[in-house]
Parts: C-alpha cells; structure tokens; sequence
C-alpha cells in the first residue's frame, strides 16, 4: 500500500529516497539544503545581515529620522554621535549620517541587484554554448572571456564609467560588464562535465536539439554553482561600486551612496572620525553578510555534503 503525504509525517515524506512526484522531489531537495544551511551558525548570520540589508532598503522612509539631502549648516554640522538627536553624527554639510545610511542601503540593494541579473545570465549562456559546442565556438568565446579577465576589475569599471559618464547606472552597467567572465567559466566547466554524459546521451536519442538540450538540461545542472559564485562575489561588488562612488564617479550626490560618504568623510578622519567609519562600517557589515552567507550556500549546495 502507497503511503501519501498526509498519511505519514511530513518530514520522512520530504526525505523519502522513493518520491512520488517531482513536486515531493524538489521539496525534499530543498529540506535537505535548508537543513544543511541552517546548520551552519556563521550562514545564519550572514542572512540575518542580508535580510536585514532587505528590511533596511525596503521600509527607509520609516526608519530614517531626517531628511538625508537635506542638512542644517547653521546648527548640525559636524556634530558627534548622540548629540540632538543624530544617533551616527553629521556629516559636513549637517546632514543625518543615520538617515543617509538608510536611505543608501537602497542603492546598495539595487546595485547588488541588477549586477546579479545582467552578469549572471550573460555568464551562464556564454559558459554553458561555449561547453557544449565545443570546437570554433568555444575558442572564440573563451578568447573574448580572457580578453575581460586579463584586466583588474576596477580598472576597467573605472575606464567604462569615464567612457560612459558618472552616474549610478553606468556604474551599474560598467560593474555588470566586468563580472560575467567568472560565471562563464564556471558555467562551461560544468558543461563540460555534463555534456558526455549518460543523461544527456538519453536526450540526445529522444531528439532534443542542442538549443533545449543546453537550455532545459544542462543551465539548470549549472545553476548551484553559479548562485554560490554570484553570492561570494556581491561584496567585491559592493567594494567595486563604493570605490566608483569614492572616485566621483558613482552615484553623484546628493545621492546618500555609501562609498561617496566616504570620500566626503575623509578630509575629517581625524577629528570627525564618524562621518567616514559609519558608511565604511556598513560596508564592511553586508560585505561580511554576503560572504558568509556564500560560504552557506557552497557548503549547503556541495552534493557530497548534501548526501550526508
């Protein structure tokens, strides 16, 4: 007799070796990986800091207690943490250090964002065409890889914004540009993997063209590596777009991005230290977020790991 779901409990349901569904598979699949995250301390952490960073972005006008472009140059400016009620201080031109946090963990957010959406998928496909196609075509496009890879990140993020213009969407679109090679090479050395494999070799027989064959069967087998890749490199995204804010060449003010709260804070680092160590303190704080939030992911993600 077949036992259902509602028949027995819900957790021998989701780790049944036999299920029934793929619905039941892709459930327990996903128990497993939560159980294996969750074990981690360090992960939850990090996606407590990275909820947190959401919560943040998403409710700013609530939390925030001042107007963050606004200042007051007669009565505010430069005052220390806790005084009239700016709990971070005030920056130079008496604006709420607080509130401009707040308000610039939108940016942040938004930046993290759309670098994942437009590097991420350009990596996938060029990584997982380039693996299965093999011969000219995986010459070609790997060559164009390492054209990008041979020069340093920021360096060509800084030569595209100055082509481009400054602004938080040339920085977005120049950050973008440069972090697609690595997922394309991990998306063809996985391809690489899978493509001669005997689960392929079944499609192959049924009649699948290459298109869907790479699309339906071999992007979504890249897919775990690629989210634990694209997760471990959001903090050097955020340090790439607060060193393009610290430059000029950023969001442009009065925009509250975190990296040009620096560069307004510098002149005054040692005797207003705050004005500089509040924005440099919340980047270290989501980068730290992101970075043990990647190395949940990759241990929770590993197969090897997961089967245990």
């Amino acid at each position: 007799m077949t036992l259902t779901a509602s028949k027995i409990p819900l957790r021998q349901w989701l780790l049944s070796d036999r299920p029934q569904s793929r619905r039941q598979a892709r459930l327990g699949r996903a128990y497993v990986i939560w159980r294996q995250f969750s074990a981690n301390r360090l992960a939850l952490l990090g996606l407590g800091l990275i909820l947190s960073l959401v919560f943040v972005a998403i409710f700013a006008n609530l939390l925030a207690t001042h107007n963050p472009v606004q200042g007051d140059l007669a009565g505010a400016r430069l005052l220390p943490p806790g005084s009239n009620g700016f709990w971070l201080g005030t920056d130079d031109q008496g604006r709420d250090i607080y509130s401009r946090l707040i308000y610039g963990s939108r940016l942040t957010l938004l930046v993290v964002v759309l670098v994942a959406i437009i590097a991420a998928p350009i990596g996938l496909i060029v990584g997982t065409v380039s693996g299965y196609a093999g011969g000219w075509v995986d010459a070609v496009l790997m060559r164009i890889t390492d054209i990008f890879l041979a020069f340093p990140k920021l360096v060509l993020a800084l030569a595209l914004v100055a082509a481009l213009g400054p602004g938080i969407e040339n920085a977005i679109l120049a950050i973008a540009v440069t972090s697609w090679p690595p997922y394309a090479r991990i998306a063809r050395a996985e391809t690489m993997t899978f493509r001669n494999s005997d689960y392929i070799s079944a499609v192959k027989l049924m009649g699948a063209s290459p298109f869907r064959i790479v699309l339906r069967h071999i992007m979504p087998l890249c897919l775990s590596s690629l989210i634990v890749r694209v997760t471990l490199d959001m903090a050097g995204i955020i340090l790439t777009a607060a060193g393009l804010g610290f430059l000029g060449l950023g969001a442009q003010p009065p925009l509250p991005e975190w990296g040009a709260m620096i560069a307004d804070g510098r002149r005054f680092i040692l005797d207003q230290w705050w004005v500089a160590a509040m924005p440099g303190f919340a980047i270290l704080l989501v980068s730290l977020g992101f970075n043990l939030l990647g190395d949940g992911l990759r241990d929770a993600l590993d197969p090897k790991e997961a089967g245990q």
